[in-house]
């Protein structure tokens, strides 16, 4: 458990892990294409938690990590409808990987948004 709690420590500042698995997946010789998809997956995990520990801190809720889910829960819904509809199947992979690339910009967006109001709260609180 020591291991986990040290490793959530990242989600603080979730763009940490992004640079880090960034620069590690460049420094080993792969593309920067990959380099960036891998360090979006990995960065996507932490903004989760990152996103609804500010959405549970503004809006004094314990309702931001069912939130978060939830909405990639319906995102993954609408694509793979929209996949079903488009090719008539749904190809289980590539839906995994949209709704988690698509949640890492919604997220990256939220986690911006939420870290200005948050400061802008405090900011207004303390004057």
């Amino acid at each position: 458990m020591g291991f986990l709690n040290n490793l959530l420590w990242l989600s603080v500042i979730p763009f940490i892990p992004f640079f880090l698995v960034y620069f590690i997946v460049i420094r080993k010789g792969n593309s920067r294409k990959q380099a960036i998809e891998l360090a979006m997956d990995v960065t996507t995990f932490f903004l989760i938690f990152s996103v609804s520990a500010l959405f549970n801190i503004i809006f004094q809720s314990k309702f931001g990590f069912y939130l978060v889910l939830l909405l990639l829960l319906i995102a993954a819904g609408l694509i793979g409808s929209a996949q079903n509809r488009w090719k008539g199947r749904v190809n289980g992979k590539r839906l995994v990987r949209a709704v988690w690339r698509l949640g890492f910009v919604a997220l990256s967006a939220g986690y911006l948004l939420f870290t200005f109001f948050g400061l802008l709260t405090y900011i207004i609180k303390v004057t």
